[in-house]
């Protein structure tokens, strides 16, 4: 059999080096250098995660943002980030940018979006 590897998720957006430098900063990974297309545009931008799978970003000319948790466009995909303290991962999530979303339905874990609109989680990581 093939062995098949998971490498990489990749987020539709309007602005892709935008929103890599916002996860590139969540994640303290880097942002792989840019090739431009011909009109200037760069349409695929992807974090470097040195051999472990990743995120990208490619630009979607309409791009309309989910509504989670519903409405018309839903999320299609969610990412979850582990914390040790969620009130910390808060701040720092805010401060890069991302909004918390107006519906919470846990207490382990909270959900914001992305500058964007893809929301995304902060999850309370288990001890032990």
């Amino acid at each position: 059999m093939t062995d098949i590897t998971f490498s990489l998720v990749a987020l539709d957006c309007p602005d892709p080096v935008r929103l890599a430098e916002f996860y590139a900063q969540l994640t303290g990974w880097s942002v792989e250098p840019v090739d431009e297309t011909t009109d200037g545009l760069v349409d695929w931008v992807q974090l470097a995660s040195h051999g472990q799978p990743t995120i990208a970003f490619q630009r979607v000319a309409h791009y309309v943002a989910p509504t989670w948790p519903e409405g018309a466009v839903p999320q299609q995909l969610h990412l979850d980030f582990d914390v040790d303290d969620l009130d910390d991962g808060e701040r720092v999530v805010l401060g890069l940018g991302a909004s918390a979303a107006s519906y919470q339905p846990g207490e382990t874990f909270r959900v914001f979006l992305d500058p964007v609109g893809h929301p995304f989680c902060l999850v309370q990581r288990r001890q032990g």
